[in-house]
């Protein structure tokens, strides 16, 4: 038996650079952090006892399948092929936040179960590995319309400036700066979940679809990176951070008609003027988690404003996707 621990991420600045359409052309970047929130996805050898070969839980839903195309999650039913499985699996999915709420969670769960059928398998993937498998897997065999930070952030874990280059390459380089400022830095972020959750891939094949049409939107919001990395190692108030986060927000709504709506803007608007300099809605957008930028100060004055709404504190992280139990089983007859 195996079970690994992927973490979940934050991005804030360069979101929609990282879709093969756009930095294949202009090369993209992006400034995120993964969080000390995780998906667990428990993985064994499925016991020969059973009429079906495969039962996988994930969520409310079990299958219960005999031949890999009969899997209808299709990261697992295109991971499994991936592996060239052809023993039964036994897979149980555990997680610290909903699905679908903007965090990155398609890609962790991936880069999760990926680490997992390695390691049963007793191999070892490196953290590049694990990135460069899992974006293929998604992006060419289950094709689905997504970037290539989320994975990423799961397999590499940490704050990190990433950059994908033009060839395809991505570099990852984590963020050094003092200890004090990076603490600064998420004393001042509020995660609040917007109360309700959507499907991405819908979302991101309208941004896809108007990638030239919105380059110059991307181009700025690229620029955004080394703004706020050019703040974070200066003496400037971190505040101006935050701001930041307020002028991407503002270019990524007019992405696709669907990344906002009245209910988003509204909650977005009480923030600001509860405290909040600024935020964004995380992922895609069209739902999920708000991460508002408040001063120390005025923190309680913000989370009052948000007593309605569900509050998650978190840390940074910088483990990335970690194999955290391993039991051999035993093969003695």
């Amino acid at each position: 038996m195996i079970i690994t621990r992927t973490p979940l991420r934050i991005s804030f600045f360069g979101g929609g650079t990282d879709l093969p359409g756009y930095y294949l052309k202009h090369e993209g970047e992006v400034l995120s952090t993964t969080m000390d929130k995780y998906l667990y996805i428990t993985c064994r050898h499925m016991p020969p006892f059973w009429d079906y070969k495969h039962r996988f839980v994930y969520g409310s839903k079990t299958e219960l399948v005999s031949d890999i195309e009969e899997i209808e999650h299709p990261s697992i039913r295109e991971t499994l092929r991936f592996m060239n499985i052809d023993y039964g699996v036994d897979m149980h999915y555990n997680t610290d936040i909903p699905a679908r709420s903007g965090i990155g969670s398609s890609s962790s769960f991936t880069v999760g179960l990926l680490n997992a059928l390695n390691g049963l398998e007793g191999k070892i993937s490196s953290k590049h590995q694990l990135m460069r498998d899992s974006i293929h897997i998604e992006q060419n065999m289950i094709k689905e319309p997504v970037g290539a930070q989320d994975q990423t952030a799961a397999a590499y874990g940490g704050f990190n400036h990433i950059i994908f280059r033009k060839n395809g390459e991505i570099e990852v380089s984590p963020i050094t700066i003092r200890e004090d400022r990076i603490r600064e830095l998420n004393d001042c972020l509020l995660l609040v979940f917007t109360g309700f959750q959507r499907y991405s891939k819908n979302i991101e094949k309208k941004k896809m679809e108007r990638i030239d049409k919105n380059t110059k939107s991307l181009n700025i919001m690229k620029r955004y990176v080394s703004d706020a990395l050019a703040i974070l190692n200066s003496n400037e108030d971190i505040l101006e951070f935050g701001s930041l986060l307020n002028e991407t927000w503002k270019m990524k709504k007019i992405l696709a008609d669907n990344v906002t709506d009245e209910r988003i803007d509204a909650m977005y608007r009480m923030g600001m003027e509860n405290g909040a300099v600024g935020g964004k809605l995380l992922g895609a957008g069209g739902g999920g988690f708000m991460l508002f930028f408040v001063s120390r100060e005025r923190r309680e004055e913000l989370k009052k404003a948000m007593r309605n709404y569900v509050r998650v504190p978190f840390r940074f992280e910088n483990s990335g996707s970690q194999v955290i139990y391993y039991k051999q089983e035993d093969e003695r007859g």
